[in-house]
């Protein structure tokens, strides 16, 4: 891991953010960026903690664009049910003056699964600048913040674990249990009753 961070800190901020760019173009399975900026300035404690959150930000919101635009590509192979519920999910957030906004933000700035976020907006071919307003605002909140408290909260959260490896598998799995709840969720039922009821989900039938 460390070869790794070596070798895009070559380049300096623009290996910073080129990595945390490749990183946001994945859908799955991807550490939490926010370690990967810590990681850094460890390596580095000159590393500037507010160019680090601006670069983060930028490359994050650009990997999930280029995510979201992917992910527009398999809306034919979608079924009319699902169709129907992202069109529903869709009508809700255009009707709320900072609907794409306010989503995109609190993705952003919590542990919820953003991949999933704009792998649903681009199968509803969103089209909306507040999508990655939002986002960058809620990424660079989450990043300074991190940057800011990051040797009190880094050096515990890896000394939990005896490799780092594990630690890293573990996020991982949270973050897929994470998906998982939110594939859970019945969106048609919440959104026009209120209500939080759940489906089981299936990855496999879009």
């Amino acid at each position: 891991m460390e070869e790794i961070f070596a070798v895009f800190y070559q380049l300096w901020y623009f290996g910073i953010f080129v990595l945390m760019f490749i990183l946001n173009l994945a859908p799955i399975l991807m550490p939490p960026t926010w370690i990967v900026l810590v990681s850094f300035r460890a390596l580095d404690p000159t590393l500037n903690p507010l160019a680090l959150a601006l670069i983060g930000a930028s490359a994050a919101t650009l990997g999930r664009f280029v995510l979201l635009k992917a992910s527009s590509y398999f809306t034919k192979f979608l079924s009319e049910e699902r169709k129907s519920s992202l069109d529903k999910i869709q009508n809700f957030l255009q009707s709320k003056k900072l609907g794409y906004f306010g989503t995109s933000f609190v993705f952003a700035a919590t542990p919820l699964p953003d991949n999933i976020l704009f792998i649903t907006y681009g199968l509803m071919r969103a089209k909306n600048l507040q999508i990655y307003c939002g986002y960058w605002l809620g990424r660079f909140v989450a990043y300074l913040v991190m940057l800011s408290v990051s040797d009190v909260v880094l050096t515990p959260f890896l000394t939990m674990f005896e490799e780092r490896y594990v630690g890293v598998l573990v996020v991982d799995v949270a973050s897929i249990g994470m998906m998982i709840l939110f594939a859970s969720i019945n969106w048609n039922v919440l959104i026009s009753e209120k209500k939080i009821r759940f489906v089981k989900p299936r990855f496999w039938k879009l």
